[in-house]
């Protein structure tokens, strides 16, 4: 133990500061991007402010649990600690959580796929109809084509009118009152505003291997590294959140690039952007699908030796069955809200906050360090059993909605 943990101290990596921001804010960067306006649409600005700050400060705190539990434990995988804190419970927690996570995102990516393709298709071949079924024909450069939509959602609201024009015509049949932002909304979708933002911040997993990697490795020059990137991460999520929802206020839909589409088809800037998006998600599949099936690789054949026909199967099985969910799914703000209500709470709030209490044995329960990561557990429990209890009360409102609409 003593030699594996002064080699723990000692071997360092040879990521430099500038580059463990970027890889960070691009582990972070993701598909909630396009989500985020349909969630201030639903809370006002104010309120989404304030998640978005508290969402922020949050999973801040949680990198900074992990890093100690990390020191403490003598572990730089999730997977280790999970089983360090508990055992094989603990491990399969972390696991399970880690490919949720994972296929949400890879979900959501391929969502985008089924939403922009057709358009992009369509723009090409001037075809009048397209339809989903091309979505079975189907990293720093997805980050930059992140930033190139982010410009775009911004130029894009001094471009286009409100009211806005109609989707037949060019006259307005939207009041005025449209066109006024609010601050404060309440509503049957509000719900779905934090699980869009972990959603969006969680980043976890990655934290620990990318600590492993930084030269001169330490704790706080770590916690810098995340403060650089959540910063950064924040202010583009607001610019995107801000200016997606002044453009289109109550009508912006839960994908905010597709909600372009729903008034001008045929921008060639906005074609630019979707060509970009699809390029970075399609190449980020790949990305999002190593860890997936590693872990479900590891968890089902641990002892086993690589076999092409296992390597083979679990990739075609993963793929099919996201797909399928992709195609069944009515909308991607369902992806957003159940793996942000679940995965993502627990890899941003309950498992950091119990790994630490578990592992970090030189502080006493009663100190104020360990009560804070107490109370960070609880809060994680309450954000997810009443995030998704709310989530599954409108989908069950949303099917008793639509037999009665199919009944008439």
């Amino acid at each position: 133990h003593n030699l594996g943990k002064k080699k723990y101290e000692t071997e360092y990596g040879n990521a430099s500061f500038g580059m463990s921001v970027f890889n960070l804010g691009n582990a972070i960067m993701g598909s909630g991007i396009l989500g985020l306006s349909y969630a201030m649409a639903n809370t006002g600005i104010a309120l989404f402010v304030i998640l978005l700050v508290a969402v922020a400060i949050f999973s801040l705190y949680s990198v900074h649990l992990l890093l100690k539990t990390a020191n403490e434990g003598g572990a730089l995988v999730y997977e280790h600690l999970g089983y360090k804190a508990f055992g094989i419970p603990g491990k399969l927690a972390a696991s399970c959580s880690i490919t949720m996570q994972n296929i949400g995102a890879m979900s959501s990516y391929l969502y985008i796929v089924k939403y922009e393709l057709p358009i992009v298709i369509q723009a090409f071949t001037g075809a009048s109809k397209a339809s989903s079924s091309y979505l079975g024909y189907t990293s720093g450069l997805s980050l930059l084509c992140m930033v190139f939509f982010l410009i775009v959602v911004i130029i894009k609201k001094f471009q286009i009118p409100c009211p806005l024009p109609n989707d037949n015509t060019t006259a307005t049949d939207y009041s005025d009152d449209t066109c006024r932002p609010k601050y404060f909304v309440f509503n049957s979708q509000t719900v779905y505003a934090v699980p869009i933002l972990t959603f969006a911040f969680v980043c976890h997993p990655a934290i620990l291997p990318m600590y492993e990697e930084l030269k001169d490795r330490s704790r706080r020059r770590m916690q810098g590294v995340a403060n650089v990137s959540f910063l950064a991460m924040f202010i583009m999520y607001l610019l995107a959140a801000l200016f997606g929802y002044l453009t289109f206020n109550i009508h912006v839909g839960p994908e905010l690039l597709h909600t372009y589409a729903r008034y001008y088809k045929s921008d060639v800037l906005l074609l630019i952007v979707r060509l970009a998006v699809l390029t970075a998600v399609t190449l980020t599949v790949p990305v999002v699908l190593f860890p997936i099936r590693t872990s479900v690789n590891h968890l089902l054949c641990p002892t086993k030796n690589f076999s092409w026909v296992r390597h083979t199967a679990i990739t075609v099985g993963l793929l099919a069955g996201t797909n399928a969910m992709v195609i069944l799914v009515p909308t991607i703000k369902d992806i957003f809200g159940f793996i942000g209500a679940s995965a993502a709470a627990m890899l941003i709030f309950i498992l950091p906050s119990a790994f630490y209490l578990k592992l970090v044995k030189k502080e006493p329960m009663q100190s104020m360090q360990k009560l804070g990561a107490a109370a960070f557990l609880v809060l994680g429990f309450l954000v997810m059993i009443g995030c998704m209890s709310l989530i599954i009360v409108d989908w069950v409102h949303q099917f008793s909605n639509n037999k009665k609409s199919d009944g008439h």
